[in-house]
């Protein structure tokens, strides 16, 4: 079936976090660099970690860093918690402050990730659907990654904006939402890439809604976060680390063909798929007040319960 190639042609979630539970602490390896041990999703968000080890930005800083793959950056958050694992990278900010603000987390932000850019993540609907205009969206079924995140967070502000309704949000796999969209389990998949080229690819969807647009572009959505425990006890690893991945995520601002080039190496998006995908935007630097039109759209729709200022949470 179409679809099944769309999902393991797409990109490989199906992971588990390694090593996690090995009691293993963070320290000075044999040849006396800082180890560090990144949870990282293998999505493009996570393209400045691979740059960074594959250009020896790390060794660079003295760091032996190993990375440990994840299905979802929520599923290695009780592993960041008790220290069984330091750095989560590709780490959604939405659940992450969440759990900051419940005290399940004591969250420092190390860097910036990735930013929404045109078409990184859209609104697809079968080629042939009734849905017309953003409007049309209204008390639909539309598929998100993860409820109450990142995507209808963003997709009921680019709503909000047009003076259009809600859809009504449902729990899908970014795997398997081209066959929910085929088999018409809903009516509308909101698609990051690499998911969002591969159903457009396979199943002929049609774009309905750039997610990156007004009033979300360039809104900070995923970085690379540690806990208050780590970045005071290991601070100059810490920022170590925080200047590798800069560096590489200018690297991939300059030149995104670095960034397409990486992506076979750590996910299943094949060489051909990479040239074409919409990437998102590499930020070089962490800016807090780019955090704050984040965090202060979460106290709008209510995903946050209290003001929360991002500067606090900066490791420096």
């Amino acid at each position: 079936m179409g679809t099944g190639r769309l999902a393991a042609g797409a990109i490989a979630l199906a992971l588990v976090l390694v090593a996690c539970g090995d009691g293993g602490d963070s320290g000075s390896a044999g040849d006396g660099k800082q180890k560090i041990r990144v949870a990282a999703l293998p999505l493009t968000d996570a393209a400045a970690l691979y740059i960074a080890r594959d250009r020896g930005l790390f060794v660079k800083e003295g760091l032996d860093v190993t990375i440990q793959p994840v299905q979802q950056s929520i599923q290695a958050l009780p592993a960041l918690s008790k220290g069984q694992v330091d750095v989560i990278a590709s780490a959604n900010y939405v659940t992450f402050l969440q759990a900051d603000e419940k005290g399940t987390l004591d969250l420092r932000i190390l860097s910036e990730g990735v930013r929404t850019a045109p078409h990184m993540m859209d609104v697809l609907v079968p080629k042939d659907s009734p849905i017309k205009t953003p409007a049309d969206l209204k008390g639909r079924t539309v598929a998100v990654n993860i409820l109450n995140n990142i995507q209808s967070l963003t997709l009921d502000a680019i709503l909000d904006q047009q003076g259009a309704g809600h859809p009504v949000y449902r729990q899908i796999a970014f795997p398997q939402m081209g066959p929910a969209l085929q088999k018409g389990q809903v009516d509308a998949v909101h698609a990051v890439e690499p998911f969002d080229s591969a159903i457009q690819g396979e199943l002929k969807a049609r774009v309905l809604l750039d997610g990156g647009s007004a009033p979300v572009q360039s809104l900070p959505i995923s970085g690379y976060v540690t806990t208050r425990a780590f970045a005071e006890k290991h601070a100059k690893a810490a920022a170590a680390f925080k200047r590798a991945i800069e560096a590489a995520s200018k690297l991939a601002a300059q030149d995104p063909s670095l960034v397409r080039a990486e992506l076979p190496k750590y996910t299943k998006v094949t060489a051909d798929q990479a040239k074409t995908i919409n990437l998102p935007a590499y930020p070089a630097a962490t800016d807090a007040a780019q955090l704050r039109r984040l965090t202060e759209l979460m106290r709008k729709q209510g995903l946050l319960k209290k003001p929360i200022d991002p500067a606090t949470l900066l490791v420096k």
